[in-house]
């Protein structure tokens, strides 16, 4: 998602410093090198190529045991590369040379557009292109050595080049936190270790530990370097739990788990057992026998003794902390290898700081509040939160499946329900058998219920379409809503501008074929477009017959940041204006679940499945020819498929309307260039 920030920059610097080969032997492939500058740390490395004639230069998007083209950085530098996109002619074939595997690759010229990050103060970028081609039927490996100065003025961005072919390669997974940043999944993951800190499983272990520290050791420098080491032993114990996930499931499962209907029911399950334990119907812990055996290690001398101490707060803490570590988990499996790393270190500092922190200042210990009814009114409320999220989980798979068990409407009246009587629970109209009485209504409970009982009015006027963004990702898709009294205004307004009178019409529509694929299974959400296609053929033809260019939306029924973008973007009158009468607008379902007949199944190289349903043809469209395996994901394409962009777009949180704008005015004159209008 880096070269998203190319729209929020208003110009750009660019500067060509243009090479000879350096082989010994003829270079089939003369490349020309320039650096267009992003930001003050971020670069567009451009690298074109020109291609003798009858040479065919192999893709960056082949894999490392095949024919390929790779870009290296010199490692005495500390940039590094995010993401490469090819603009070009991608052609492919079964090539006989290497045991007839489907091969990519250019012919005439490319340009490789690197995603760089450098460090401030670098001026040059220097490194080798390690490339393959296949002349007269014999392969032969190449390299190019460059260097490219970094240093200039910005300037605004240049138009892509005509045969755009593919997207960005960085291969992050945009609902995912990517698309979530690290950073996002650590401050969240901080976050919850603090919410951990104030359940009554831990947060009653604090005084006996710390005072265990302060009394016990021999001087109070001795109490507080303990302190330290069992916080840091926290903090070891946890993200040590995030290496084994990772190394367990790896960043491809973890990033699969959104769309997966199995592992989607297994979490509703988990989160309405945690739900049900929070509100006091049982309690969920660890076996006995794993706090009885690290309990009796604690005894040990030194560091191996602290260090036990502090596992066996993790195991016998398991059933307060457990349903925040589901929660932050399913997060920080949007940042791949790294997120449940990140995630799980942020989480146990948040909760190794309180045991260091009353350990340097003990006479704090008697200002914090006695654990109590407040404790339990905190494993309440996070309660009610678990199981507002379990019905996320249900929600994916029944948007996926079309059980059509839980509408839009059916949600909102759930969490409206659900937020309701937390609310009357925090004022005390609501009771639960474990619960100590409140004999008044403190200031801080007043507080926390006024702001569940606005958020229950905010959602009330979902009921009837109200699009609320602030919670578009957590609902259901507005297709699913039997009545919607925002998107029947929306159909108006777009029929009375697209009438006669308006002059907003467009010609060409007469010409545009009505969807017939998959329109009795899916919805579009792509608010004020009349007819949106869901399958990639269909949609090429009725672009074609119309004369305009097709954008393509890679989405998903689980996509949390798809739902957003829609809201946030393409909800914006003027961005609805141009998709409607200057696009076909086609919307691919990468986790969609309906079978494809058994003679249109294949093996995808794209993807490495064999492909059987829409959602893994969609998935195979996008990797294969954009390298993209996230979603949202905006990418226009001309008549015979090949992108109008360099580069497409995804979810960016700060994206301006303005600039999606520019974005599709840019696709339109490239179209319009392409046809020679």
């Amino acid at each position: 998602m880096k070269h998203l920030l190319s729209w929020l920059i208003p110009v750009f610097a660019l500067f060509t410093i243009q090479a000879n080969a350096q082989d010994q032997s003829p270079n089939p492939v003369k490349w020309e090198y320039s650096a267009e500058k992003k930001n003050d740390s971020e670069y567009i490395l451009h690298l074109k190529g020109t291609i003798q004639k009858g040479v065919q230069l192999y893709s960056t998007t082949m894999a490392d045991d095949a024919p390929n083209t790779r870009v290296v950085l010199d490692t005495a530098t500390k940039a590094t590369i995010s993401g490469i996109t090819e603009n070009g002619k991608l052609e492919s074939k079964k090539e006989p040379l290497f045991d007839n595997i489907d091969v990519k690759y250019f012919e005439n010229e490319v340009e490789l557009l690197a995603n760089v990050k450098a460090p401030a103060g670098d001026t040059a970028l220097s490194g080798v292109i390690n490339y393959m081609v296949l002349k007269d039927g014999v392969a032969d490996p190449h390299e190019q050595q460059f260097s490219v100065a970094l240093a200039g003025s910005k300037t605004a961005s240049t138009a892509a080049t005509a045969g755009s072919q593919s997207g960005a390669n960085d291969g992050v997974a945009d609902d995912d936190a990517s698309n979530k940043s690290l950073w996002w999944i650590f401050i969240a993951s901080f976050g919850g270790g603090f919410i951990a800190l104030i359940t009554p499983c831990v947060f009653s272990m604090i005084p006996i530990t710390v005072s265990f520290f302060t009394k016990r050791s021999g001087t109070r420098a001795q109490g507080i370097k303990n302190a330290f080491l069992y916080s840091l032993s926290i903090i070891v114990i946890y993200t040590f739990l995030g290496f084994l996930i990772t190394k367990i499931f790896g960043a491809s499962a973890l990033n699969n788990l959104a769309s997966n209907g199995i592992a989607n029911m297994i979490f509703f399950v988990i989160f309405l057992l945690f739900a049900f334990s929070f509100l006091g119907a049982f309690e969920i812990s660890l076996p006995s026998s794993w706090a009885n055996v690290s309990d009796s290690k604690a005894g040990m001398g030194s560091f191996m003794g602290i260090f036990f101490m502090a596992l066996t707060l993790a195991i016998v803490s398991f059933s307060c902390t457990g349903p925040i570590l589901g929660n932050l988990l399913v997060l920080a499996a949007k940042g791949g290898n790294t997120g449940p790393l990140v995630g799980m270190f942020g989480f146990s500092l948040a909760l190794a700081i309180p045991f260091s922190l009353f350990a340097l200042f003990p006479s704090l210990l008697n200002k914090i509040g006695k654990s109590g009814g407040w404790l339990n009114a905190v494993k309440v409320t996070l309660g009610f939160v678990e199981l507002a999220l379990a019905l996320k989980f249900f929600s994916n798979v029944d948007m996926a499946y079309h059980w059509n068990l839980l509408d839009r409407e059916i949600f909102l009246a759930l969490w409206i329900a659900i937020f309701a009587l937390l609310g009357l629970y925090l004022i005390g109209k609501l009771k639960f058998s474990h619960d100590s009485d409140v004999p008044f209504l403190s200031v801080t409970r007043l507080c926390f219920a006024i702001v569940t009982f606005t958020f229950v009015v905010y959602m009330i006027p979902g009921m009837w379409g109200a699009p609320l963004k602030g919670i578009s990702g957590f609902l259901p898709h507005e297709g699913s809503q039997d009545f919607n009294l925002n998107r029947s205004l929306i159909d108006i307004r777009a029929s009375l501008e697209s009438g006669a009178g308006s002059g907003g019409g467009n010609k060409s529509d007469a010409a545009i074929p009505k969807p017939k694929k998959l329109v009795g299974i899916l919805h579009s959400e792509i608010p004020g477009v009349e007819n949106v296609f869901f399958d990639y053929q269909e949609a090429l033809a009725a672009a074609k017959a119309a004369n305009k260019p097709l954008m393509l939306d890679f989405t998903g029924h689980t996509c949390v940041n798809c739902r957003k973008f829609e809201k946030s973007v393409l909800s914006d009158p003027k961005v609805m204006r141009i998709l409607r009468n200057d696009f076909v607008v086609a919307s691919l379902y990468t986790d969609e679940k309906t079978k494809l007949p058994e003679n249109e199944h294949f093996d995808s190289k794209a993807i490495g499945t064999r492909v059987t349903n829409i959602g893994l043809l969609n998935q195979d469209l996008e990797a294969a020819h954009f390298n993209r395996n996230s979603q949202p994901y905006y990418i226009p394409v001309d008549n015979d498929g090949k992108a109008l962009v360099s580069a497409g777009r995804g979810y960016d949180p700060k994206e301006d309307v303005d600039a999606f704008v520019q974005y599709l005015e840019g696709a339109k004159a490239e179209y319009a260039k392409r046809m020679g209008k």
